[in-house]
């Protein structure tokens, strides 16, 4: 059976405060040599996943934004699938909807209800930057949005309120990661992880799928593999999380992503 490890990557394979992935790069090493594919699946975007892909020299697919799109390196799977679009080195299933289409419906929002819904798009690199707690190089990086835009909120709890209904009722979703919100449409990490698992079963046979993450907004993932694994938050404790056969693994971020996939991948 071939083991596929699905996984966030802030708070989960990286450190929630500094973004390393020190405590996580014997692990990553012992994926690659027993030849376990390791698939991103996070709200970063294609030019913030490629970066850790080329320093951590992984060629696996990706899942971007929030599952806003599969990104399968060129002559990965040994057969022919559908597709949406083919860029330079990848093929590319779409779920997301454009991210100027997502920018107009949250600017329309915000003149119509005198709320500021702050973008990155909104944003130079040096206030993500500040923000953020990114370096410059990857604040850069995480303004290269293809399917949904990171936000704050300004104002009191109940203009916020307000502002989350209309971005309902204007037809988008969000979610909430921990510092920022992300509107989207159409993204889905569940269904995209089923997507790349539906691959994978073409090309090995019997796949059993792991997901790593921790938090709220990695359920939709966590619901669609085999083995759902949650791991801590700085504050030592595990995202509530309805999901009946959730792994609570102890070890904040990379500290609880390096043990579960020494138990799981090391056997």
């Amino acid at each position: 059976m071939k083991k596929i490890v699905f996984t966030d990557l802030d708070g989960t394979l990286l450190d929630p405060i500094t973004y390393s992935y020190n405590q996580s790069l014997n692990a990553v090493n012992l994926l690659q040599t027993k030849e376990i594919p390791l698939i991103f699946c996070s709200a970063k975007t294609r030019a913030e996943q490629e970066a850790y892909r080329r320093e951590l020299e992984i060629r696996d697919p990706f899942i971007v934004e929030n599952g806003g799109a599969i990104f399968i390196p060129e002559n990965y799977f040994s057969f022919p699938f559908d597709f949406h679009k083919v860029t330079p080195g990848y093929t590319i299933i779409q779920l997301g909807t454009p991210y100027e289409q997502i920018r107009e419906v949250l600017k329309r929002i915000e003149r119509e209800t005198g709320i500021t819904i702050k973008g990155f798009g909104d944003m130079n690199v040096e206030e993500i930057a500040k923000d953020s707690g990114l370096s410059l190089e990857f604040a850069a990086l995480a303004k290269q949005r293809e399917y949904d835009e990171t936000f704050k909120l300004e104002g009191d709890k109940t203009r916020q309120i307000l502002a989350l209904n209309k971005i309902k009722e204007a037809g988008l979703s969000y979610t909430h990661g921990g510092r920022y919100y992300d509107a989207m449409k159409g993204n889905d990490k569940g269904k995209a992880t089923r997507i790349l698992t539906r691959l994978f079963g073409q090309e090995f046979g019997e796949v059993q799928t792991i997901g790593i993450g921790d938090s709220q907004n990695d359920l939709p993932m966590l619901a669609a593999v085999d083995i759902p694994v949650l791991v801590q938050k700085p504050n030592k404790l595990w995202e509530e999380i309805d999901l009946t056969t959730i792994r609570k693994v102890p070890g904040v971020g990379p500290e609880g992503w390096r043990k579960i996939i020494e138990e799981l991948a090391g056997a």
